[in-house]
């Protein structure tokens, strides 16, 4: 396909087409990408009448990112930001860890014991334009440690959470080190999820029985807790 021309969106937007052989994937991502420019005028719109917080228009402006050509190798070069928080689950329980456990119990912690949930460092990757919609890739460590969750295929088959010794800092997806990502998808201002980006359909997940292991449990598993707060 060869063509030429001009689309002028709204005010201080356009989009151009050279004249350039183009495949029928970039084709597509320029529909999809316009379809979505319509939705975030949309917003701008709705924005004159309502303030919206800098993280609520940062998830407008992130759902609009159009997906692009997967052609290169790839590779998450770790990102200058990094958050430290608490995990809560869906039902208030904490995430804790117990020193030499290669893993994470969600439990319901009471006044005084707050203090035994672990501290999340939450390391922000830079998204290859084929996954940029499909979440934020992160990394979760444990704070003060160069401990790691991780997705592996356990014995059984089926992906297994973790923890795991490891230093990171660039990922390339032939390394073997994708099973340390997970896709982070923000709705709400507080509603996340953690999707590995090893596995795609399994989240991280808590059982909701107190004093269990955190674990991966696949989309449809609704047996399972997979939304969490992220508390300062």
């Amino acid at each position: 396909l060869t063509c030429y021309g001009r689309c002028d969106l709204h005010r201080g937007l356009r989009i151009e087409i050279s004249q350039h052989p183009h495949s029928m994937r970039k084709v597509a991502n320029i529909v999809i990408g316009l379809q979505r420019l319509q939705k975030f005028r949309h917003a701008e719109k709705v924005s004159r009448s309502t303030e919206f917080t800098e993280h609520e228009l940062l998830n407008i402006i992130l759902e609009s990112v159009v997906e692009g050509d997967c052609d290169s190798p790839v590779t998450y070069s770790k990102q200058d930001k990094e958050l430290q928080c608490t995990v809560c689950d869906n039902l208030q329980k904490r995430l804790v860890h117990s020193e030499g456990d290669p893993y994470l119990l969600a439990v319901t912690l009471k006044g005084g014991n707050q203090s035994q949930s672990v501290r999340i460092n939450l390391s922000t990757y830079a998204s290859p334009s084929c996954n940029s919609t499909k979440g934020q890739p992160v990394c979760l460590g444990i704070a003060k440690s160069n401990l790691y969750l991780s997705c592996t295929e356990s014995d059984s088959g089926s992906p297994h959470l973790s923890l795991e010794v490891k230093e990171l800092k660039m990922i390339r997806g032939e390394d073997g080190l994708k099973r340390f990502l997970f896709l982070r998808s923000v709705k709400g201002g507080s509603v996340n999820t953690f999707e590995s980006a090893r596995f795609p359909g399994w989240f991280i997940s808590t059982a909701t029985e107190d004093d269990q292991p955190v674990e991966m449990c696949g989309e449809a598993d609704t047996s399972r807790q997979r939304v969490f707060t992220l508390l300062p």
